[in-house]
């Protein structure tokens, strides 16, 4: 996978309650659950939604997260992630 492709360049990015969402170049939308990345879970909305977008990434300077569409496209979560525990049905 070349991290420099354009078609994998991010054109939007947004935060629903419990998912991130990138839109790359090629018309993808790629998502990953917000525990993926526990700085993003812990942000308020407005932290979320100040974001800078870059050739390759996502970059939220008031929590200091970066995420790659690359690491996205492999399914990367943070190394601090902890999956949260299924409640009871």
């Amino acid at each position: 996978m070349d991290e420099l492709d354009p078609r994998n360049e991010p054109v939007k990015a947004w935060c629903e309650r419990d998912e991130l969402h990138v839109r790359i170049k090629d018309g993808r939308t790629l998502s990953a659950p917000l525990w993926w990345y526990p700085r993003l879970l812990k942000a308020t909305p407005a932290q979320r939604e100040n974001f800078e977008l870059s050739f390759i990434g996502i970059h939220w300077p008031d929590v200091d997260e970066d995420i790659s569409v690359r690491g996205l496209l492999l399914g990367a979560k943070a190394p601090n992630a902890v999956e949260p525990e299924d409640e009871p049905a």
